[in-house]
């Protein structure tokens, strides 16, 4: 994919760079947003960074005079599309997806129901009742998908609140948790590597999908820790899989950002079966923009710079989200 280098002219007034926020990611939305802040001034465009912390006064008063926004947060109140609105009220350009795919997105319930339509293998699950029962939610969940079972968060990012429940004593535990502030979901747990894949659109709505990333961890689940480098993880980009199931993910990645409307970019993650199977679990909105993150690396395996992949998505801001829908 070529991409020219950014030209300050091209964005002559500040821009906002939009990070932090409420959610549970605000740490890694932070990183993203200095690196975004630091590489965008060496490249000649002058910034402003804005902390999602208060809405009222920190956002409002820092987007004042400003007519393009980065978005480098993720996360609840950022990633699912309130504040994607907001934006749009205000006049106010911004990278990523628009407001239905990022609602859309960040509910992994919906989100499935669209995608499976497009022809992308999920995991069977089902959505956790907060109002049954706990014992008849177990015995509910086990006898529909059997036991190990992931659960988690409807709509979180970052493997934030996953648990995997072996036994039932350990599905009880998980659906009776009331840390994670929303509905819970059960999925069939798939033994295998984690794989993430990146996606690039153009303006025109042509798709380049970047070489799929994996992440090895010891005990083979890609956890909040492994995300965040707390506990060991190794990467290899392209995966370790053969080129069927190579050619599966970017096949499944494109159309999942297809199927929810996603514009610019988006990064989809996967889990690929002991028999080389790609079942798609989530897609990520607004992927971390970190030089380290998983969209930067497979934007360097695929000879796109990390320079380069912030100009494609402030580029992006300033195209028609709708003209593809």
């Amino acid at each position: 994919m070529h991409i020219p280098p950014l030209d300050p002219a091209e964005v002559p007034d500040p821009v906002a760079v939009i990070t932090g926020g409420w959610s549970r990611e605000r740490d890694r939305a932070l990183l993203s947003g200095s690196t975004v802040v630091g590489t965008l001034a060496d490249m000649g465009v002058k910034t402003r960074c804005v902390d999602l912390a208060d809405v009222r006064q920190d956002l409002l008063e820092g987007l004042e005079g400003v007519t393009t926004a980065v978005l480098a947060i993720a996360g609840r109140g950022a990633e699912d599309g309130r504040l994607q609105g907001l934006l749009e009220t205000l006049g106010v350009h911004y990278t990523g997806s628009g407001v239905l795919a990022s609602a859309i997105g960040m509910n992994k319930i919906h989100a499935k129901t669209l995608v499976t339509g497009a022809g992308v293998r999920v995991p069977s699950g089902t959505r956790i009742d907060p109002s049954a029962n706990t014992e008849d939610e177990v015995v509910r969940i086990s006898r529909l998908l059997g036991l190990p079972v992931i659960v988690k968060p409807v709509d979180e990012g970052g493997s934030i609140g996953v648990r995997v429940a072996i036994t039932v004593e350990a599905l009880a535990a998980a659906v009776s948790d009331v840390d994670t502030g929303g509905e819970l979901m059960a999925e069939v747990f798939h033994p295998g590597c984690s794989v993430s894949v990146g996606v690039l659109g153009g303006p025109l709505g042509a798709l380049h999908v970047l070489p799929p990333l994996e992440a090895e961890t010891p005990n083979g689940v890609y956890s909040y820790a492994a995300k965040r480098g707390a506990s060991a993880c190794d990467y290899y980009c392209p995966a370790r899989v053969s080129p069927e199931t190579l050619q599966s993910l970017r096949r499944q990645a494109a159309a999942a950002h297809r199927a929810l409307y996603c514009h610019s970019y988006s990064r989809s993650d996967f889990i690929v079966t002991e028999v080389g199977e790609a079942i798609w679990l989530e897609i990520n909105t607004l992927p971390g923009l970190s030089r380290t993150g998983n969209l930067a690396r497979m934007a360097l395996a695929d000879g796109i710079t990390y320079e380069q992949l912030l100009a494609h998505i402030l580029r992006g801001a300033h195209t028609n989200r709708r003209a593809h829908a």
